[in-house]
C-alpha cells in the first residue's frame, strides 16, 4: 500500500510536522483530479486541490 494511503481512519489530530510532510509529498506526486485515488490521505487530497486552483489562476 502506498505510504500516503490511509492506514487508519483519519483523525483531525495531525501534528504540524506530519501535515507538512503530507503536503510536500502531495506537491511532489501531484496528479490531476481525474487520476487521483480517493483513498489518499485527506491532507494529500486537499493539497492537490490547492495546486489545481493555483494552476487555474496562472496567466497564460
Amino acid at each position: 500500500m502506498n505510504a500516503m494511503m490511509l492506514e487508519q481512519p483519519y483523525s483531525q489530530a495531525v501534528d504540524p510536522v506530519e501535515e507538512m510532510r503530507l503536503r510536500t509529498w502531495a506537491r511532489q506526486h501531484y496528479l490531476p483530479a481525474e487520476q487521483r485515488n480517493d483513498g489518499l490521505h485527506p491532507i494529500v487530497l486537499d493539497e492537490m486541490t490547492r495546486r489545481d486552483r493555483e494552476v487555474e489562476r496562472k496567466p497564460r
